[in-house]
């Protein structure tokens, strides 16, 4: 029961309450489904991975940096409790993913659901543009609007039509975020030598989403889908090839008019890197606890704008006692898979006889999983990480559901390897917390330089 309701509350925050219970909307429902999840999940807490991960505290640092940022910042304790509100439905799904999607199985079922979300957003899109796009999509990004379309000048005198979703998805770069992180996983469907079901089950699944991702018309898409392409070549034909065939991808997507006939060069991104300098400014200026959730426009010196960064808003909204801790949930969460992705780093293991026996407190039925499994599971995830990373450099996106839910699918897996003796340990808590320092740091370094060399090219 609580697997089936977490599932349920995904979908609900991707396509929001009115598009999936339409006149129960105004009850709450959405409210109603976190109620009893929580309760369905509290006996599984006992003995569970939740308690064992140095995200699990992560988060919870998370959720006073969010609510801190607002009530220092702003003198505003409703508002605090607002951006705290906000915020928690995301992280929830970190423990949600742990507690209810912890078998191989669950985690298809995981899958196959942002499928079936991604396609509803594809088709109602596709049907709109089809016959015709209405004059109600000319609209700010980010407008809360009933159409899935998004209507903007193209950069050569015309308008284009951008795909997206509703409600936290309403976006066509964040729906983009959300298609290029799916279209990895849907490669947990494949079977060797199946090769008409994985021609039906996965090839052309995996196709329609990659459609979709044309219709957002995304720079950091197409820029994270090259990406995903150089890290799922580099193991078979290296890393120099992988990056040839990384460039053709992206010049071949160029030349179909991918972006919708917009720019990608150091030009085009010149307001956005101004953003990001503005955005260390305010670091500076208010580098404990930042300028509160939400506050970066307020604070841009009459930009209007967000940065277009999640590590640039994540440091300016939040300081860097909020910086520190999303570092703190996402070192472990790369570090992880990348561990279960290498042959290196997994062995065979031993195998497990009854999972009843080995998982009490999960209650399933046995999974075969060998290293193999492991290790193609982990290289999906790192190349869904990948294009979360890659359109979060060009998102003002730090703390969205997808983030934490992929979090959570890592540490199942690792879990699932770590309980047949496949990997080692996970860090302790006081070794994450010290890399996540470092990585904090070199983070807000890296931003400084690359502005810098951007100013002296200029």
């Amino acid at each position: 029961m609580g697997f089936a309701i977490s599932i349920i509350y995904f979908v609900t925050y991707y396509l929001t309450p009115t598009t999936v219970f339409g006149p129960l909307a105004p009850y709450r429902v959405e409210l109603i489904l976190a109620v009893l999840v929580v309760v369905l999940s509290l006996p599984k807490l006992t003995g569970s991975i939740v308690l064992k991960t140095p995200q699990s505290w992560a988060l919870i640092g998370l959720t006073l940096a969010v609510f801190l940022s607002v009530l220092i910042a702003v003198h505003w304790s409703g508002g605090a409790l607002t951006a705290l509100l906000a915020f928690l439905p995301c992280a929830f799904a970190y423990y949600l993913a742990c507690l209810h999607c912890n078998t191989k199985k669950r985690l298809q079922i995981l899958v196959f659901t942002l499928q079936l979300t991604c396609y509803f957003v594809i088709v109602n899109g596709y049907i709109e543009l089809l016959h015709g796009a209405p004059a109600s999509t000319a609209q700010q990004p980010g407008s809360m609007g009933s159409s899935y379309l998004l209507s903007m000048p193209n950069g050569l005198g015309g308008l284009i039509y951008r795909l997206r979703g509703l409600g936290q998805i309403n976006d066509p770069n964040d729906f983009g975020q959300l298609l290029v992180c799916t279209i990895p996983l849907v490669f947990i469907f494949w079977k060797p030598q199946k090769t008409f079901r994985n021609v039906f089950i996965v090839l052309l699944p995996a196709s329609a989403l990659l459609f979709g991702t044309f219709l957002t018309h995304s720079r950091g898409a197409l820029l994270a889908l090259m990406a995903i392409v150089v890290v799922a070549a580099r193991r078979r034909i290296g890393t120099v090839p992988a990056l040839i065939v990384g460039v053709s991808v992206f010049a071949a997507a160029m030349a179909m008019h991918f972006t919708g006939g917009r720019d990608i060069s150091a030009e085009a991104g010149a307001d956005r890197t101004a953003l990001w300098s503005e955005g260390l400014q305010i670091l500076k200026s208010h580098p404990l606890f930042g300028v509160g959730s939400g506050g970066f426009v307020d604070n841009c010196d009459g930009c209007g704008h967000t940065a277009h960064n999640s590590l640039v808003v994540c440091a300016a909204e939040y300081g860097s006692f909020g910086l520190f801790f999303w570092c703190m949930f996402l070192f472990p969460t790369v570090r992880d898979a990348l561990a279960i992705a290498s042959p290196n780093k997994v062995s065979e293991g031993e195998h497990i006889a009854s999972e009843e026996e080995a998982f009490p407190q999960w209650n399933v039925k046995h999974e075969v999983i060998d290293k193999a499994e492991v290790n193609r599971l982990g290289r999906l995830l790192v190349m869904s990480l990948t294009g979360f990373l890659v359109t979060g450099w060009f998102l003002s996106r730090a703390m969205v559901l997808t983030l934490f839910l992929l979090g959570g699918m890592v540490e199942v897996v690792y879990e699932m390897a770590l309980r047949r003796g496949m990997v080692a340990p996970r860090l302790s808590l006081a070794r994450t917390m010290r890399y996540s320092v470092g990585l904090a740091v070199a983070l807000v370094l890296l931003m400084y330089v690359l502005l810098r060399t951007v100013n002296l090219i200029h």
